[in-house]
């Protein structure tokens, strides 16, 4: 058996692979953020093609947490049935899911919302000074988030991934280039971890203990001042006790940066992030190979591998990589006939 499709169990948690369809937005939400036939059609139709683990795409705690508004919402209780439609298709179909809880802070683009961050800084010159968050407001983030996890249990998603990469708020306050505040939030590595170890607590309040939880962080700002694969490892470390059980390792998006990406430019980092916290990882970033794919899990440099365009191109892909690698997998029943 191929070492990508052997099971992977943690906390009361068991997949049938090591293959993880990343988050990918759809902006096909309504104006209120609710589930559309699309979400439900997209997903199940990845969890028919043999993915382990679906992670579906960032869904804001809040209204001004949304990067357009066409995302999908968790901000109210209403949202939760749409939700669950999701989970219950999926899981019809022997994929595992898993919600990314995000804010996208000082890089929205919805007209009627005002951006925020920890510090008064643009993204880029596109985009708006956002509002300097007080201490009360990020008291009221860290509630949002942990209400937000609350409607994820009740609409039965497997796993939770907390969104602190890309640039978006959690990522915003981890990193130096744009977290630069004179308070407990601000400066020095605990401190910039502040925020995501309050987010943490708050949600492991809902949960408990044995609930899964994903991290997602960018291991690289790719500026010199910003933050790199060891001090990202050094923040998870100031965070992990709380309760991290994988860490998906992405990069960049906090600055505009020219990034030079090929298939598989982030695997170090996840190496790197595994090596110096001792957490379980989910390396990506362009694999559209089986084989690569195959390497990464066997030497240990990741635990499992997400996929994102390849799955958009190919819902099947872990389908024809079982056959690629000869690995013996349970098809569709429907589809039997078609067996490669």
């Amino acid at each position: 058996m191929a070492n990508l499709f052997s099971p992977m169990s943690f906390k009361n948690l068991s997949l049938k692979n090591r293959i993880v369809m990343a988050p990918m937005c759809q902006y096909s939400a309504d104006e209120k953020g609710y589930v559309q036939d699309w979400h439900t059609t997209h997903y199940a139709s990845r969890a028919v093609g043999g993915v382990g683990l679906i992670i579906i795409e960032a869904t804001a705690v809040e209204p001004r947490g949304r990067i357009s508004s066409k995302d999908l919402g968790i901000w109210e209780d209403e949202h939760i049935a749409g939700l669950k439609s999701i989970v219950d298709q999926c899981r019809r179909y022997g994929s595992r899911v898993g919600i990314q809880l995000a804010h996208v802070g000082r890089k929205g683009n919805v007209p009627t919302e005002t951006c925020v961050a920890p510090s008064a800084i643009a993204f880029s010159k596109d985009y708006p000074v956002p509002h300097e968050l007080s201490k009360s407001e990020i008291k009221g983030i860290v509630e949002a988030f942990k209400q937000a996890a609350r409607r994820s249990k009740e609409a039965g998603f497997d796993i939770i991934e907390i969104h602190g990469a890309h640039g978006y708020l959690i990522n915003e306050f981890l990193s130096p280039l744009s977290n630069q505040r004179k308070d407990e939030y601000g400066g020095n590595p605990e401190n910039r971890a502040r925020f995501l170890r309050e987010i943490i607590e708050a949600i492991r309040e809902v949960l408990g203990e044995d609930y899964p939880l994903i991290l997602r962080v960018s291991a690289e700002d790719y500026d010199e001042a910003g933050n790199h694969p060891e001090d990202v490892a050094e923040l998870i470390n100031l965070t992990k006790e709380y309760g991290i059980d994988l860490v998906n390792v992405s990069s960049g998006a906090v600055v505009s940066a020219t990034i030079n990406t090929y298939p598989g430019y982030q695997i170090t980092f996840s190496e790197t992030i595994k090596k110096l916290t001792g957490i379980p990882t989910i390396a990506g970033g362009l694999i559209t190979s089986p084989l690569m794919a195959e390497e990464i899990v066997s030497n240990g440099r990741g635990d499992m591998v997400y996929l994102g365009r390849e799955l958009l191109r190919n819902p099947y892909w872990p389908l024809q990589a079982a056959k690629e690698l000869g690995a013996e997998i349970e098809w569709p029943r429907q589809y039997e006939r078609s067996k490669l």
